[in-house]
């Protein structure tokens, strides 16, 4: 288990405008937001949305992509790197970023109608307390979308490679390098109920669709 000196270390290597730079400089980068977007439409076929949060939000860049989806929600985004918040915050003057655990969301409860959680959970130390948390700010009819990698052997290859050349920030980074299989279990121990697996980027990215 990492200190938390270790990972704001880690948090420290990736630049506050990683995501607004790279993708518009890395055909990769792009095609991979690009689908991530694209699955969250068809996985969220409601348009009446009022409140919306993005746990892990970075610096912003999808949070911004989710309020041109959703124009009539309020939305708020989350993240432990507050620089990236900062950034967020002066880019983005129509959502509102807060620098936040996860572990402990700062909401009431039932806060929210739907949560996004995309490639975050890899990145924390105790992912089951998250999801647990995703559970409780989430309304009653709420959904959430929690994302990441699936682990098959195309993206750990990609992964590989991609640790040691163009994404030598991330190095160190995913602390629960999760199969999908093992994220699926952590989702069911939370007490979140599971509506929909579905896989995308070639089968390299797993989304659970999930109510209370």
């Amino acid at each position: 288990m990492k200190t938390k000196k270790e990972l704001k270390k880690i948090w420290a290597q990736v630049p506050p405008d990683y995501y607004q730079k790279g993708i518009s400089e890395n055909f990769l980068r792009k095609y991979w937001h690009t689908q991530k977007l694209l699955t969250l439409k068809k996985l969220v076929a409601k348009n009446d949305l009022k409140k919306i949060l993005d746990v892990g939000c970075a610096s912003g860049r999808m949070t911004n992509e989710i309020s041109k989806i959703f124009p009539k929600a309020k939305i708020t985004g989350v993240d432990v790197y507050s620089k990236a918040i900062n950034f967020g915050r002066h880019n983005y003057s129509h959502i509102k970023f807060l620098v936040a655990d996860a572990h402990k969301l700062p909401f009431k409860d039932k806060t929210f109608d739907l949560i996004v959680c995309y490639e975050t959970i890899e990145h924390v130390i105790k992912p089951t307390q998250i999801l647990r948390e995703i559970k409780r700010v989430m309304d009653g009819s709420g959904r959430a979308i929690i994302a990441m990698d699936s682990g098959n052997l195309m993206f750990r290859i990609v992964w590989w490679i991609w640790e040691k050349t163009a994404g030598k920030v991330w190095q160190g980074a995913h602390l629960h390098p999760f199969k999908h299989e093992e994220l699926e279990n952590a989702i069911k121990k939370s007490g979140l109920k599971i509506l929909k697996k579905h896989f995308s980027h070639f089968g390299m990215e797993v989304s659970f669709v999930v109510r209370r």
